[in-house]
């Protein structure tokens, strides 16, 4: 099969995931393109996959190292043309390749592109309703809820949720599946390039990556004054931003990095924002998180209240973090012993499991 991916380009998790899948499904024999926009065009091809640059559909915008919605509605203000920009690009590309099965991850446009030409589609997401810690009935959050859920019903072949199946859905606050729809949903479990069980854990650092967004950079200012203070802990920050502190001699950053995965797995914790693919990640190595959350962000809002029910990690709500709140966070993470899921994480393949559904797809 010719596979084209349209991913989004807010953040890296749809880009890891995806990349990871197109890579395993090439190992069998298929061919993989992209297309997105953003850090995520850049980690593709950083990736070493062909990949077009699309229009975005919408803009992420924050204030002080948050999320914010006022802002994200000022510079997405033009959501519709951006849309129709993202399907007059993604029908473009379609159009010019041969392309046998359209998976868009978090990008809309491109599946009504593909459903308009003919063409089969999957769609990959966690979420299809929202409701935030700041705002949990705003009636915004509601009625995007409902645009999702019928396109979803209508636009897609499939949805794949790269989670585990009820009742261990991590993101299950983020869904609401009808019984009429289940067989549309296919929880396939994470998507990870390798079984975490074969990988060697440490206890050596604190690892954090909480979001690439220059908004961010505050949170991260923040977190190196934290690193002065707790001289007997080692840090190692992650974010492709420019203008991260500079190191010191125990806290080291990064900017890109092709797998974060081993120097999570040497972490004696992870600071995150609550995204599913980085959770995922963690919770695989048996590693407690502190989650900082953007409050106004929902789907980070109900993955952190999961953490926390499983006893796997510490939120803090972003508008209320100080240093002596993170500080104090990051003592007590160390000394949590999160849940074993090793056993369920080895038990699911979430790349065979979405190979064979795009095979199926594809000779249906």
């Amino acid at each position: 099969m010719n596979i084209l991916f349209a991913v989004c380009g807010e953040g890296l998790g749809h880009a890891s995931r995806s990349t990871k899948l197109a890579a395993y499904l090439e190992q069998h024999g298929h061919s993989c393109s992209f297309a997105s926009y953003g850090k995520a065009y850049d980690f593709i091809q950083k990736q070493g996959f062909s990949v077009h640059e699309i229009s975005r559909e919408v803009t992420l915008g924050g204030d002080e190292g948050l999320f914010s919605l006022a802002k994200t509605l000022w510079l997405s203000k033009s959501v519709p043309a951006s849309l129709l920009n993202s399907y007059r690009d993604t029908r473009k590309l379609l159009e010019g390749q041969r392309v046998d099965i359209l998976v868009a991850d978090t990008m809309y446009a491109a599946g009504y592109a593909a459903k308009s030409l003919g063409i089969r589609n999957a769609f990959i997401t966690n979420q299809n309703t929202f409701a935030s810690a700041a705002a949990p009935d705003a009636v915004y959050w509601n009625g995007l809820g409902k645009m999702v859920q019928t396109y979803l019903r209508k636009v897609p072949d499939v949805v794949i949720v790269p989670d585990f199946p009820p009742p261990h859905t991590i993101s299950g606050y983020n869904l609401e599946i009808p019984q009429s729809e289940t067989d549309h949903y296919r929880f396939v479990g994470p998507i990870f390039d390798r079984d975490p069980s074969a990988v060697a854990l440490e206890k050596e650092t604190i690892f954090a990556s909480f979001g690439g967004e220059p908004f961010k950079l505050p949170l991260y200012a923040m977190l190196r004054e934290i690193a002065d203070e707790m001289p007997d802990l080692r840090f190692e920050v992650f974010s492709t931003t420019p203008g991260l502190p500079e190191s010191t001699e125990n806290f080291q950053t990064f900017g890109y990095v092709p797998d974060l995965q081993p120097y999570l797995a040497k972490s004696r914790a992870a600071i995150l924002h609550g995204g599913l693919t980085s959770l995922m990640e963690a919770l695989s190595f048996g590693k407690p998180v502190v989650m900082i959350i953007d409050p106004y962000h929902p789907e980070q809002w109900n993955n952190a209240r999961k953490i926390e029910e499983m006893s796997a990690g510490i939120m803090i709500r972003g508008d209320a973090v100080t240093r002596e709140k993170l500080r104090d966070a990051i003592r007590q993470a160390v000394s949590l012993t999160p849940p074993d899921l090793r056993e369920m994480f080895s038990s699911v393949n979430g790349r065979e499991s979405v190979r064979t559904i795009l095979e199926e797809l594809h000779t249906a």
